[in-house]
């Protein structure tokens, strides 16, 4: 992989492309499950080790499958990690897959997996279509991240409410003290339209002002040539 397709690769995840603000696919996990820091950020990070797993094992075997049956073989393929994944919640962070409930199996289902398998690890090879995965996988995390961030901070005047089921003895921020009565709507799926809408119009006014910044500014200065590469000489003399 060239450093440049690895800058295009580590741009087009996080922000250029990034799944839930710019191209709008899986919101329903999206909106469901970021009520509060901590069941977001669980569920991203699932999501990313799907997509890196997915990605890699469908670019190895993508000249094994027939082309007719693909879309069958990368749910069978996806649903075979998504096991795996559910099973190791389950195992290791009882009460968070508990919490998180459907949404893990329902990764299955997530058109940002299945996406992005048929759109390039069928197309590349298993080291790019890998880093593909994990960078779509991050530009859904820091969304997820912030808007249950933002939820759970509003509606709850918390942050990380729910740490402990990841690490035992801590225990949640909180920023607004105990006499903050929360703000109901926040936590509620309304809410999760109004923070997504103000988390989409800002990412729109910031791309718009790039775009207008890059066009007002001034093209690189060329070197000036020398006069022997300009053809320029000296005048003949007047006989």
């Amino acid at each position: 992989m060239s450093p440049q397709q690895f800058r295009e690769i580590a741009w087009n995840g996080p922000w250029k492309q990034n799944t839930g603000l710019a191209q709008l696919l899986g919101l329903c996990p999206i909106l469901a499950i970021s009520t509060s820091t901590v069941n977001a950020v669980s569920l991203g990070l699932a999501t990313i080790l799907v997509m890196a797993l997915s990605n890699l094992a469908v670019s190895a075997l993508r000249n094994f499958i027939p082309y007719e049956i693909r879309i069958p073989v990368f749910i069978l393929i996806i649903a075979a990690l998504v096991t795996m994944v559910d099973l190791a919640f389950n195992a290791f962070f009882h009460d968070l897959y508990l919490v998180l409930g459907i949404f893990i199996p329902l990764i299955v289902t997530n058109c940002i997996v299945l996406a992005r398998v048929e759109a390039y690890a069928a197309k590349n090879d298993p080291l790019t279509s890998t880093i593909d995965g994990i960078m779509m996988g991050l530009g859904l995390v820091w969304v997820l991240g912030l808007l249950g961030a933002m939820r759970e901070l509003i509606g709850a005047g918390t942050l990380f409410a729910g740490i402990e089921m990841i690490i035992p003895g801590a225990s949640a921020i909180s920023v607004f003290g105990d006499d903050y009565n929360g703000f109901l709507i926040a936590i509620l799926p309304p809410g999760a339209f109004f923070a997504l809408g103000m988390l989409i119009a800002a990412f729109n006014a910031i791309n718009a002002r790039l775009a207008a910044r890059a066009r007002h500014q001034p093209p690189p200065a060329t070197a000036r040539k020398a006069p022997e590469e300009e053809g320029d000489t000296e005048p003949a003399a007047a006989s």
